[in-house]
């Protein structure tokens, strides 16, 4: 992507500069015509001005469209997850009905067979764990490390998930658990594949051929969805994703139980390995962003919420790993899109502890006027519109919330208007109250005088 010296010799100011610059201009994208590509940059800079602080001609809007879209269409998200044709095309009309400053994509909607292949078992959908008109799929939590392998995690991550994480978490895979170390292939390769002659290895190596043949099918339509949305002004806001280091350890490998009784058994191999986590987190998502040419990093946060723990736990498990990844993310002139779930009303003072206009902080439940006070001239801030008030209340309620948000967050720029969460299924109608608000609303000379009423 760069020149390693030229890029290496930059400031972490100018690297977000660059990374900005290549959002505006992608090189991957023809667009329909002139008014395309003018109405891409207009809703970029939006962005960008939002996000380093600044006022644009309005606040910019995103919807929390989640899969409103295949409801509005008249499918269920069973159909969705095994009819890609029908998921796109909900999508692509939801495109043309409700416009925003992005585009809801239908990557939303995870694939139903892929899984079924490799036999997933972090995950429910409808028909398999779910009933049939479920609205979410949901994340099956577990202890997919045990409370004595963080030694075999710290001595070699890699060999760690591959005989150990992906037997656990991937039917298909079990037999992977029947495999020597990966570092014991040094020096004899053929060795290490001798599992490899037990019919059940060979059928877990078909189910990974046989998934990544679904999954490419799968992908072909929405990537053309994507390609239209791009090449009609709609630009993406996520260029990858990345994690904070407890909530990896906490969601994904220890569970809630797990982590909860470590923290008071084990506090020190928690933090080896979240030191060990940090490096692997980071360049992933640096890999991402070079990759898609966009540079925000949506890191959804789940443990690190009010009520998850106190403040001193959060100081001592919690903050200080998440923010040495931060650093180095921003280093690299990236944007963090932290998705703060639940509240966060207890942490704004800490959080404030960062580089300016380097991270965007998407709030749930979090107070917004607190927010704006303690993180207004530091960091943008995006939310809250409440998922329950837009699943059930009515267009007016939304337009009246929304109206509230951008008069007390928008002042000064800094603010973008989005749902505190995804919907899931509710009135699509409460989606355009959101459209007419920041249209109405949020103009920036409306902002200001609203402001000083």
């Amino acid at each position: 992507m760069h020149d390693q010296k030229e890029w290496t010799d930059l400031s972490p100011k100018e690297k977000q500069t660059k990374r900005f610059e290549r959002w505006l201009s992608p090189e991957h994208i023809k667009f329909n015509d002139s008014a395309a590509e003018d109405a891409y940059k207009k809703r970029v800079n939006r962005f960008i001005s939002a996000i380093t602080l600044k006022e644009a001609d309005r606040v910019p809007l995103i919807l929390p469209a989640g899969t409103v879209p295949i409801y509005d269409y008249g499918i269920n998200l069973k159909e969705a997850m095994y009819d890609n044709e029908k998921l796109c095309e909900a999508y692509r009309v939801f495109l043309k009905k409700f416009e925003a400053d992005t585009y809801c994509s239908p990557m939303m909607v995870s694939p139903g067979r892929a899984p079924e292949i490799i036999d997933t078992l972090t995950i429910k959908w409808p028909g398999r764990g779910l009933p049939d008109d479920a609205t979410m799929h949901q994340f099956v939590e577990g202890e997919y490390m045990k409370a004595d392998e963080y030694d075999i995690f710290l001595n070699d991550v890699s060999d760690f998930c591959f005989r150990y994480y992906f037997p656990r978490t991937m039917g298909a895979l079990q037999p992977f658990a029947n495999f020597a170390p990966i570092s014991y292939s040094l020096g004899m390769p053929s060795a290490f594949l001798m599992p490899a002659v037990m019919p059940e290895v060979q059928q877990a190596f078909q189910a990974i051929i046989d998934f990544g043949k679904e999954t490419a099918k799968w992908n072909m339509p929405l990537m053309e969805f994507e390609r239209e949305a791009f090449s009609a002004g709609f630009p993406s806001f996520y260029g990858g994703i990345s994690h904070a280091p407890f909530d990896i350890l906490a969601d994904t490998l220890r569970g809630t139980h797990g982590i909860m009784m470590d923290m008071y058994r084990q506090p020190e191999n928690i933090h080896k390995a979240m030191k060990k986590i940090i490096p692997i987190v980071v360049d992933n998502a640096v890999q991402m962003a070079n990759r898609s040419g966009n540079p925000m990093i949506l890191m959804p946060l789940h443990k690190g919420d009010d009520a998850f723990m106190s403040e001193k736990q959060y100081l001592e498990f919690y903050w200080p790993d998440f923010r040495e990844v931060l650093i180095q993310l921003t280093s690299e002139g990236l944007v963090p899109l932290l998705f703060a779930e639940g509240k966060y009303t207890k942490r704004l003072k800490i959080i404030k502890d960062l580089p300016e206009a380097s991270v965007l902080w998407w709030f749930d439940q979090t107070d917004m006027k607190k927010a704006k006070e303690v993180l207004g001239g530091v960091s943008c801030i995006m939310g809250n519109v409440p998922t329950s008030l837009l699943c059930t209340g009515t267009p007016q309620d939304v337009k009246e919330y929304s109206r509230e948000l951008i008069e007390v967050c928008g002042k000064g720029g800094g603010f973008i208007l989005n749902g505190g969460a995804s919907m899931d299924k509710g009135n699509p109608e409460n989606l355009r109250a959101m459209i007419d608000a920041v249209n109405e609303y949020g103009v920036y000379q409306t902002v200001a005088s609203a402001a000083g009423k």
